[in-house]
């Protein structure tokens, strides 16, 4: 017989409370996806960095190569 706890929406008729296993697979489950170092959190983090990181080099790169296209274009007109 399957001793896992089972979540029900309705007490049909018994009392509300939840059970001790309940609570203990609650807390449990809590416990594990409140874990700070999920790898999805980790590689959500990096990709915001690496994003972040990126955008402010583009932004002066793109300036950088239009002021030298711009001084070029000016030179050899």
């Amino acid at each position: 017989m399957d001793q896992r706890p089972g979540w029900e929406t309705s007490s049909y008729g018994h009392g509300t409370d939840t059970t001790p296993m309940q609570l203990t697979a609650l807390g449990e489950h809590l416990t594990h996806c409140s874990r700070p170092d999920r790898t999805l959190d980790v590689l959500l983090a990096g990709g915001d960095a690496l994003r972040c990181f990126v955008l402010g080099r583009l932004v002066t790169s793109v300036t950088l190569l239009g002021a030298v296209v711009g001084l070029g274009w000016l030179i050899w007109s």
